[in-house]
């Protein structure tokens, strides 16, 4: 099965990881299907999770081979790998300050971006999708990085996929639940959910063109991927995780997330 998936095209073999890790944030949203509520631990915990697996993905699955790539082509490593993270994590602040919208768990009062007139659910929906724009296009510069570096790339590409679609579960959560209390039906509650991950198909076979139509950028794309997740780890899903008073909790499941993620990363190498 891995010998047919890697003979795919790269934008194609990006499109069907996009489509899993939809797949898997739509599994997380369909919990309002049974309950209306969950624990706080659980959510914070499942938070701090999250964020661990997207800290050790931005370096083992992106910012590592942007430095390799860069290394192999000359001139300084570090460069490319430093002017990516800046410039991704700069785009997501960019986006964080124009585009109105309001974080999961915290209050409704506070909205963010430009004042609107958005519904509240547009709101939430819109903070999530923020989420998974950098999520997508790290899948799918992965999975074009992979037809430079072979078979190794691939593992790395298709761990980067398994690793945010162990995190997008909470995020499904983190859709739908807060809608369900706002008296959201279950059905709604869980469209809103998954809507929020539909971009990312669309993200990855992006990523995934770019990067094989403009080879020379791809140790740039790797990089502004990783400053992309960094930012949203740092800016919304530490402070989100730890916000209920389980610090402990979240702090544990953090680096929990984090070790599974480098273990898939790694053995799958």
């Amino acid at each position: 099965m891995l010998e047919s998936f890697a003979a795919l095209p790269p934008v194609t073999q990006a499109l069907i990881a996009g489509l899993f890790t939809w797949g898997v944030t739509a599994l997380g949203a369909a919990g309002v299907l049974l309950r209306q509520e969950m624990s706080t631990r659980v959510l914070d915990g499942m938070l701090g999770f999250a964020a661990g697996v997207m800290l050790a993905a931005s370096f083992w699955s992106l910012l590592e081979p942007a430095l390799e790539l860069a290394a192999k082509s000359g001139g300084q490593a570090w460069m490319p790998a430093a002017i990516g993270v800046l410039c991704g994590a700069g785009f997501l602040r960019l986006a964080d300050y124009l585009l109105p919208h309001v974080h999961p768990f915290a209050s409704w009062s506070r909205p963010e971006g430009v004042t609107t007139s958005w519904r509240r659910t547009t709101l939430l929906v819109m903070a999530i999708t923020l989420h998974n724009i950098p999520e997508g296009l790290a899948i799918g510069v992965a999975f074009g990085a992979a037809s430079q570096v072979g078979a190794q790339g691939l593992t790395a590409a298709i761990a980067l996929t398994i690793g945010i679609g162990l995190q997008n579960f909470p995020e499904g959560v983190a859709v739908a639940l807060p809608l369900r209390r706002e008296g959201v039906s279950p059905a709604r509650s869980l469209w809103y959910g998954q809507l929020s991950a539909a971009v990312e198909p669309v993200a990855a076979m992006a990523g995934a063109a770019a990067v094989l139509a403009i080879q020379p950028i791809l140790p740039y794309a790797l990089a502004f991927a990783a400053g992309a997740m960094i930012f949203v780890v740092i800016e919304e899903l530490i402070p989100e995780a730890q916000q209920s008073g389980n610090n402990d909790l979240a702090t544990s499941s953090a680096l929990l997330g984090f070790t599974v993620m480098m273990v898939l990363d790694v053995a799958l190498k």
